[in-house]
């Protein structure tokens, strides 16, 4: 006996709806709520469940076909003892096989906490495969967000029965990755498994039919709207939404390669962006666009801080058990800087200024992924050890990829520190919502005049880059001389001059 799929209630004042998409084909077996299609009105996506486990015997309504309330869309017949077999196969996404490994407890392995602001992850390895014996807090995958990678360690022991997210594949904070049999053991003969399908390429995904008709009625394209329908499906609404929002600037054009050589060809090779690269792109550009940036220099006579660091470097770090680098100097003198000139440390909000009464100091730190910003909080707490051990801990951190989030969040001023390449000069691109960033470069010996003679010193130029909106010219070279003063004289910092 066939049952009949009919179209649910849609909601008040709804009364017809868009077959947008089948999920299943005629003939394919279906199990209890295993969603058969989707439904598209002009308020919400609906998504239509099988009432019962059986085989899809018959599609009423096709996609594109516009359906009533109550109207039948579909019927399922009983499943033959194939086509029960074919469902049991297609809902186990593993392909695992029972007999060959003793099953335990079946955990699930979600996407850890990916911090503040971050929704999305995308799987870039899997170090482990289905069937494979796993140990408690052994590395599973890795995950990659636009601001750092996340490893993920397996919560019990046992064997990895399925593999949910492949790798490539977009997912959510929380979302399931993947499962493992606790406590159980996979048999000396070969697991069978089955590598988990490839993530959905955009251009697979289908609009609904009423948002391409609506498209074509507002002469946009596809390109301008947002999709929010499964896998970024553009509904009806997404098309309203970007006909009524109000134009944006246009976007730079993307310029295309010339034509290139078959011999030249074949020896490129071509990688796609990483998520971290794409957005340090993202947001440098946002960055330019968005800031009245402007740069001022000026240079730094080095020798008094050499001095100061060769006569007491051995004891310091014999005391502090680290080494007494630049960067705290640098630290220091901009902390300073920053009281006497606090809307460098500040921030535009609207149409308010944000006055920040600490100093979260961000450091640029190039890794092999791209550059990172980790933050030292509160530096205008802390003495020269302690900020000397936190710059050297974030920094092997970061080159390790081991940063948490936390640790790059919430930065009011950030150094950058190009003279460790051999940059003699830069103009420093701001990290917005931040108003300044200080450019250090290579120390270079230089003739200079020094009381009406002309001597040879240790010199670096520096560059502060800042949002012209919020820092005043005056504002910008008075907040860079007092960085010089300080490190020319490394005594005003001791006395808080």
């Amino acid at each position: 006996m066939a049952t009949e799929v009919r179209v649910p209630t849609l909601g008040e004042s709804v009364t017809e709806a868009t077959v947008a998409t089948w999920y299943k084909k005629l003939g394919d077996a279906v199990a209890v709520d295993e969603m058969l299609c989707e439904l598209e009105t002009d308020k919400v996506t609906v998504e239509v469940p099988s009432p019962v486990a059986g085989t899809l015997t018959e599609i009423v309504a096709a996609e594109g076909q516009t359906v009533g309330v109550d109207a039948l869309l579909a019927q399922i017949g009983a499943a033959s003892a194939t086509s029960a077999a074919t469902a049991k196969i297609s809902n186990d996404k593993s392909a695992k096989a029972e007999a060959s490994v003793k099953e335990g407890k079946m955990t699930d392995v979600n996407v850890p906490t990916l911090g503040e602001s971050v929704s999305e992850a995308t799987v870039s390895t899997w170090f482990k495969k289905v069937g494979d014996m796993v140990a408690q807090d052994e590395m599973l995958c890795e995950l990659e967000t636009d601001k750092v990678s996340v490893e993920v360690p397996s919560p019990v022991a046992g064997v990895l029965t399925e593999i949910i997210a492949a790798e490539g594949e977009t997912v959510s904070a929380n979302a399931k990755l993947a499962v493992i049999s606790e406590g159980a053991t996979a048999p000396a003969a070969k697991v069978e498994k089955v590598e988990a399908a490839p993530a959905k390429s955009g251009k697979d995904v289908e609009d609904a039919p009423s948002a391409k008709k609506a498209m074509a009625e507002a002469g946009i394209t596809r390109d301008q709207v947002q999709g929010s329908g499964r896998d970024g499906r553009v509904m009806k609404e997404d098309v309203a939404k970007a006909s009524s929002a109000p134009a944006a600037a246009p976007a730079p054009v993307s310029v295309p390669r010339a034509p290139v050589p078959a011999d030249d060809a074949s020896r490129e090779e071509r990688v796609k962006m990483t998520k971290l690269r794409q957005t340090i792109a993202r947001r440098l550009k946002e960055s330019q666009n968005t800031a009245a940036m402007l740069t001022t220099y000026n240079e730094v006579d080095m020798s008094g801080i050499m001095e100061l660091r060769n006569e007491y470097k051995d004891m310091f770090e014999k005391k502090h058990k680290v080494k007494l680098g630049f960067m705290s100097f640098f630290v220091k003198a901009c902390t300073h800087a920053l009281k006497e000139v606090p809307e460098v440390n500040a921030e535009i909000d609207g149409t308010d200024v944000v006055y920040k009464n600490y100093v979260h100091m961000g450091v640029a730190v190039g890794t092999p992924s791209g550059l990172v910003v980790p933050v030292v909080r509160d530096a205008d707490q802390m003495g020269f050890a302690a900020i000397e051990k936190k710059i050297t801990e974030l920094g092997l951190r970061a080159r390790d990829g081991k940063l948490s989030m936390a640790e790059m969040q919430g930065g009011s001023f950030t150094i950058s520190n190009g003279g460790v390449y051999g940059s003699l000069m830069s103009s420093p691109i701001l990290n917005p919502p931040q108003s300044g960033i200080l450019g250090m470069h290579k120390i270079q010996d230089r003739p200079v005049v020094v009381k009406g003679q002309i001597v040879i010193r240790p010199m670096m130029y520096l560059a502060l880059s800042y949002d012209h909106r919020v820092v005043d010219g005056k504002g910008a070279v008075t907040f860079l001389v007092r960085v010089k003063e300080a490190l020319e004289d490394p005594r005003r910092l001791l006395m808080d001059l």
